[in-house]
């Protein structure tokens, strides 16, 4: 792979234009050095996963918990179930991923081995915190991204009151 990097020698909000002149148009008349860069290939995605990976959600606290084995490793604030239509507790499994779902399920979607049960992220995330969903659990789209990389199909999650 091959780039390009260009330096320029003052702020861009220095620079007095041309007529006409954009800045992009006056990076490309400044010098450049080229270089080669190797990129590192990532041939094992499943090396990037918590080996010993579960999850624990207390339904009271709203907060859903990450561990590694018995470590935790990060901890999450989530939306859960509305009176009307709970989240379920009990013991399960993720067995679907899906990248990009869309919709009210946000950026990513993680099954539950339980009816349409899920974790996902969401498109209203000022809602996270709140009992407000159809029973599914609600993250932040980042949080969901993340622990969406962090974690496999088979993945134990522990939900609890």
């Amino acid at each position: 792979m091959n780039i390009r990097r260009i330096y320029l020698p003052e702020s861009l909000k220095t620079i007095k234009l041309a007529e006409g002149e954009s800045y992009i148009s006056y990076c490309q008349k400044l010098s450049a050095t080229n270089m080669d860069v190797t990129p590192i290939p990532c041939t094992d995605r499943v090396s990037l996963t918590l080996p010993r990976a579960n999850i624990l959600l207390v339904k009271s606290q709203r907060h859903l918990t990450l561990f590694d084995g018995n470590n935790p490793v990060r901890q999450y604030p989530v939306a859960i179930g509305k009176p009307s239509t709970p989240t379920p507790t009990g013991n399960y499994a993720i067995a679907t991923k899906i990248t990009n779902p869309g919709g009210v399920l946000g950026t990513r979607w993680m099954g539950l081995n339980y009816d349409a049960y899920g974790l996902h992220g969401t498109n209203s995330p000022w809602l996270i915190g709140q009992m407000v969903s159809n029973g599914c659990i609600r993250m932040h789209n980042a949080h969901a991204e993340e622990i969406f990389t962090l974690i496999n199909i088979g993945t134990p999650m522990y939900i609890r009151d």
